[in-house]
Order: structure tokens, then sequence, then C-alpha cells
């Protein structure tokens, strides 16, 4: 789901939906006005979006209004997750080593 996701998000014009969206639900004729976009572009972009799982919509007469799900970025939260635990071990490290060099460097001038 992630790989679906993330590809979802990777089109410019689809993550300018998805911010727009993040202020709260709107209408395709709402998100056409608000990005200057055609409604076929607009409701392509939604449909990819709501395909990946991303956006859901409710159908009132003849409009959609769509609003974002929280569950994927969740998901990609928790995935990414991992990764920063990865950085903050590296920058940890880092730190060590130049508290180390520092500590050796004064070592160093005090003879």
């Amino acid at each position: 789901m992630k790989t679906k996701i993330l590809s979802a998000l990777a089109e410019p014009s689809r993550l300018k939906n998805v911010d727009l969206l993040l202020e709260g639900p709107l209408t395709v004729s709402e998100i056409v006005d608000t990005l200057h976009i055609r409604q076929p572009q607009a409701s392509k972009h939604l449909r990819v979006l709501h395909e990946a799982g991303v956006v859901e919509f409710d159908a009132e007469a003849n409009r959609r209004i769509y609003k974002l799900r929280s569950e994927p970025f969740k998901e990609l939260d928790s995935w990414l997750e991992q990764y920063r635990e990865l950085w903050e071990e590296r920058f940890k490290n880092l730190d060590r080593y130049l508290q180390d060099l520092q500590k050796n460097g004064n070592k160093e001038n005090d003879n």
C-alpha cells in the first residue's frame, strides 16, 4: 500500500490537491477554482488519490465533497519512523565522535 500512496503523492498536482484538502473538505468545483485547473484534470487526480486510499468523498446530490483520510498518512509516518530512528542514531554517533575529537584536541593543546 505504501507504494500506491507514494506514487499518488509523487505527482505535483496531486500533492497540491492533498495540501489544499489539509485545510478541510472541498468539492471538486472548489478545488478547480482554487488551483485554477480544469474539472477533468481535478477529477482525474482525485480519482487516483481515492484509489490510493488518500482521500474519500461524500456524495451530496450531484456534488462530491472530498476529504483526506488519516490512515494512509499514519501508515507513511510509521514506515518513516524506522528511517528517523536510523538517522537519529547516526547523528548521536557523529556527536560522540565530534566530542571525542574535541576532547583529544583539548588534551593536545594542554601539553
